[in-house]
């Protein structure tokens, strides 16, 4: 195990063990991220499904997380992308709200993280950066994040190309403590991936299969009957690759997208159109089957590798209790 990672993550989010809820949309409700962190973890805010999907005024939201939490830290997802001016200053706000009600550990996503860095490193915050592999863990180091995220082809949702150990390989050369997000489904893969020399893990699919979740009652069931074979990924989503459950919704829906949209998203501009495009079209999906909640007839799921140790559904502290438990124990 990398002690000194490990030591340094947990000094600097204030958490007393090195797991993380990850950010998820739409899965992120505030009394998940509270029950992680009330545990002793580190509960991550994704702000869009802090207010679009469950509905909370931002600033109280944040408000309440904190209550629920009792004090103990909490973070948030800042994507960085610069897919419009509307959406940029919205970030900005968020970021600056988050600031001020007291949150110092912050996780960027699909853009340049450095006016995050700069804003919550003036207030002695630290900002970890998700990242696939070495060339954009580089590009992180260089606008000053203080640590990565590394997701690797395990993960569920959007995910790399890289396998656990390789991409720990890939990153450990930019000397910054690395957090492992995807496989993690039960404690111990969690000490596993400490074994391998990651700092910390990010997990989620676990934390779906949680009783504090939100996540219909179809999709907590889904990822405790499914195994790392029924997981497939798909671009028809978002437009880039995303794992899911492969369901029968999956399979009619198809993998690929077409040309048009392989060349929007290569074009250096046109990509975030096609994000855009993609994220409100996401949108517009959830809330339609919210609707249609319980009918299964769109629903899709997403859900990485680790579904193949989830067995069953538990509150999320003991989660982390019992991962907290396997790594005291330990040889």
């Amino acid at each position: 195990m990398n002690r000194e990672w490990q030591q340094r993550f947990l000094r600097q989010t204030g958490a007393t063990v090195p797991l993380i809820c990850g950010p998820m949309f739409p899965c992120s409700n505030p009394e998940l991220v509270a029950a992680v962190s009330a545990a002793g973890g580190i509960g991550v805010v994704q702000p869009i499904s802090l207010t679009y999907v469950h509905g909370h005024d931002y600033r109280e939201g944040l408000r309440l997380i904190n209550r629920l939490a009792g004090g103990r830290p909490i973070g948030f997802n800042a994507l960085v992308e610069k897919s419009s001016r509307v959406y940029e200053e919205r970030m900005i706000r968020w970021v600056d709200i988050a600031l001020e009600e007291g949150v110092r550990f912050f996780i960027t996503s699909l853009g340049n993280p450095r006016w995050v860095v700069d804003k919550v490193h003036a207030v002695g915050g630290v900002v970890y950066h998700d990242v696939i592999n070495r060339r954009w863990g580089e590009k992180g180091r260089d606008e000053g994040v203080d640590g990565l995220v590394a997701v690797n082809n395990r993960a569920g949702g959007h995910l790399g190309n890289l396998d656990p150990r390789a991409l720990l390989d890939d990153l450990t050369p930019l000397e910054l403590p690395i957090i492992a997000a995807g496989g993690v489904g039960d404690a111990s893969d969690f000490v596993q991936m400490l074994r391998h020399g990651y700092a910390a893990v990010q997990s989620g699919t676990r934390f779906i299969a949680t009783t504090e979740c939100l996540a219909s009652a179809s999709y907590k069931q889904a990822i405790v009957a499914a195994r790392a074979a029924d997981i497939v990924t798909t671009q028809r989503l978002t437009g880039v690759p995303v794992a899911v459950i492969n369901t029968p919704y999956i399979r009619r829906l198809g993998t690929s997208i077409n040309a048009f949209w392989r060349w929007m998203f290569k074009g250096r501009k046109t990509k975030h159109w096609a994000r855009t495009y993609f994220g409100l079209r996401g949108l517009w999906r959830l809330k339609r089957d919210q609707r249609r909640e319980g009918s299964g007839h769109d629903e899709y799921w997403q859900a990485g590798r680790s579904v193949e140790t989830i067995r069953e559904i538990v509150p999320a502290g003991d989660v982390v209790r019992a991962f907290a438990e396997a790594l005291r124990t330990a040889p």
